[in-house]
């Protein structure tokens, strides 16, 4: 059971990136999924989830209106769309799963099974 987040990379301030999170010896299907990032020095913070049942989604403050949360169960990959990417935004993204079929959107760390080992975001100002 293995999750791999990838699509990170550098990117000008304004632009975009897709993150994917891509499960390998399961299916995403039925499970809650969510994106965190961790800056340099700071904590590990919740920016999206989706729910495992209908496809119900969150997002901090911050990211609201830039970023889309979606799923492609035949590809079994979670994406976290960015648009409009800020400087702030840099940070090492993770995903996380917990099997949770109901429209339940988990936003702590403590409530996922499953994490990805991080993809780098560097946005330049």
């Amino acid at each position: 059971v293995q999750l791999q987040a990838s699509g990170g990379g550098l990117v000008q301030s304004g632009g975009s990136l897709r993150l994917s999170c891509t499960a390998s010896g399961f299916s995403l299907e039925s499970y809650a999924i969510g994106w965190f990032r961790q800056a340099p020095g700071k904590e590990r913070e919740a920016v999206s989830c989706i729910s495992g049942e209908d496809d119900s989604t969150h997002y901090r403050d911050a990211v609201k209106g830039r970023f889309t949360i979606y799923r492609d169960n035949a590809k079994n990959t979670v994406y976290l769309q960015m648009n409009r990417l800020q400087y702030e935004d840099t940070a090492v993204y993770y995903c996380a799963a917990v099997m949770r079929y109901s429209s339940y959107l988990p936003k702590a760390k403590f409530e996922y099974d499953y994490w990805g080992q991080g993809t780098l975001v560097t946005v330049s100002s």
